[in-house]
């Protein structure tokens, strides 16, 4: 999330002319007697990327379409992580107030059309109850970690009190924490509200099966980004090229070890924006500093957000399909929950397709 970015994005929309005026969030929803439950998802489509102005050529992607999603629940918003199946109709989202929502992503023809049979539900503590402090509930990231969306074992990383929890995915949801993944001691200068933001376990390459974590805003030396490669020998240390001083968001992998990063920057005056880079597989290694492909770098001139969650599908075409998921920081007045959708259409990427399933991990308590 925004270090207590809410007032100040207010103030930037304002003087952009895009919102109307200072507006400060809604306070996040008490999930303390939340229950399972279906849930509504309205949906109105995104058409074009651009806000304003003419559509422009996004290099290497195409913009496929988008949606702006709203829901009467008060639980619905701060999406910050999220999840794909291999087909990119089966969803989980994971919020930053402890709480996750699943729902089947529906198309017209390639173009996304909208979240049905969503079902949203609360974190839950090891003895089957909600997650009871507020600082124990800021989940930033997801990664599904073995098996499929309906049975599976999932990783969620939180910020507030940093930690890496494991939980077990049912057809009833996420189930109860059973245990936590250790941190190395090189993430205990991480700050309250910059911690684990991006986290996925890699899909493919030389480390399948393997954490790969990133802090929101941690620097080394050379003020680049830090993040943690979990091999077999334990956590290792990596780095990524700070380049304008962008914050990570995200992470997602593919079956043949690429990794594609979200980033996110905010200023006063030039309000939002959003940068995905890809990493070659061949340049994931502990200890080395990454330097990312930019695939697209975006602003409130194009029809983002506060672009949080990040999911990478390899299609049965053969093209990559990237999703993307807003935190609206429970902003209705100013701010959105916006999905995006584009495809990366290369022919190497598309030659590298391979099986996706990563195998379990250690499971420690």
């Amino acid at each position: 999330m925004f270090a207590r970015p809410c007032r100040r994005l207010g103030l930037a929309l304002g003087f952009l002319g895009v919102g109307v005026g200072v507006a400060v969030a809604d306070a996040k929803p008490d999930i303390s007697n939340l229950k399972t439950a279906s849930i509504i998802v309205e949906a109105q489509p995104v058409t074009s990327f651009a806000r304003t102005g003419p559509e422009r050529r996004l290099g290497k992607l195409r913009f496929v379409g988008g949606l702006v999603l709203k829901s009467p629940s008060p639980y619905f918003g701060g999406w910050s992580g999220l999840l794909l199946d291999d087909d990119a109709k089966q969803l989980i989202a994971l919020s930053d107030t402890g709480v996750w929502m699943e729902g089947t992503l529906t198309y017209d023809g390639d173009h996304p059309k909208g979240i049905a049979n969503a079902t949203l539900g609360p974190l839950l503590q090891k003895d089957g109850r909600p997650l009871s402090h507020p600082r124990d509930r800021d989940s930033e990231s997801i990664a599904l970690a073995s098996g499929t969306l309906r049975h599976g074992s999932i990783l969620i990383g939180f910020e507030g009190r940093h930690r890496i929890g494991r939980y077990d995915l049912t057809p009833d949801g996420i189930a109860s924490n059973r245990g936590i993944l250790a941190l190395p001691p090189g993430a205990q200068p991480m700050r309250a509200n910059q911690g684990l933001e991006a986290l996925t376990v890699m899909r493919g390459g030389p480390y399948k099966g393997h954490p790969i974590a990133f802090s929101e805003r941690l620097y080394d030396l050379s003020r680049n980004h830090t993040g943690w490669l979990w091999t077999n020998a334990g956590p290792r240390t990596l780095h990524l090229v700070n380049a304008g001083d962008f914050d990570i968001t995200d992470v997602s992998s593919l079956g043949d070890g690429t990794l594609f990063i979200l980033e996110r920057r905010f200023r006063w005056l030039e309000g939002v924006k959003m940068r995905l880079l890809r990493i070659p597989p061949e340049a994931l290694a502990p200890g080395r500093t990454l330097e990312g492909e930019t695939l697209i770098e975006a602003d409130m001139a194009d029809n983002i957000d506060n672009m949080e969650g990040l999911a990478a599908t390899h299609l049965k075409t053969g093209d990559v399909l990237i999703t993307m998921i807003s935190d609206d920081n429970f902003n209705h007045v100013l701010q959105r929950t916006v999905l995006l959708q584009f495809l990366l259409k290369e022919t190497e990427q598309a030659k590298a397709r391979l099986p996706n399933e990563a195998p379990g991990l250690n499971e420690k308590e």
